[in-house]
């Protein structure tokens, strides 16, 4: 028989540079190059103002864990959940006649008669155990039925 090895963990990120994964790094990556960009194009005090939001913010997602899942996905589930309701009530008003005709419906309906069973004696539980148990090899007593 073959055997082939099996990958483990595979739920943690590839690390590039020291504890910093390509993730983290490309995340850093993105917000250094808009906040050159801010630094060039903008004046002193709009720069200060997106260094802190999109400087922290992007500090966050890349490095911040909460419950042993990254920031992002977090996030996205918090907006699942809050686009989702927790609970669905059906609140559907019938008419008059709407219930006459769902009544109806029920009282064509036929009860079955269900035979009733005999009971099974100690003597067929034991065989059928030991036919179960012998793998089939035991042909002993006879079954009632």
């Amino acid at each position: 028989m073959d055997q082939f090895v099996v990958p483990q963990f595979i739920d943690v990120e590839d690390k590039i540079i020291g504890p910093v994964t390509t993730r983290q790094f490309l995340i850093m990556l993105a917000s250094s190059l808009f906040l050159f960009i801010a630094f060039k194009l903008a004046d002193f005090a709009l720069f200060i103002f997106l260094l802190i939001f999109v400087g922290g913010s992007s500090l966050v997602v890349a490095f911040v864990k909460i419950n042993g899942q990254s920031f992002h996905y977090f996030i996205l589930n918090i907006i699942q959940t809050a686009r989702r309701p927790s609970r669905r009530i059906w609140r559907r008003a019938y008419t008059k006649p709407e219930l006459e005709e769902y009544r109806q419906g029920f009282k064509a309906d036929e009860v079955e008669i269900v035979a009733k069973k005999k009971p099974i004696s100690y003597n067929r539980i034991r065989d059928l155990s030991l036919v179960v148990n012998t793998g089939g090899y035991y042909q002993g007593g006879k079954y009632e039925k």
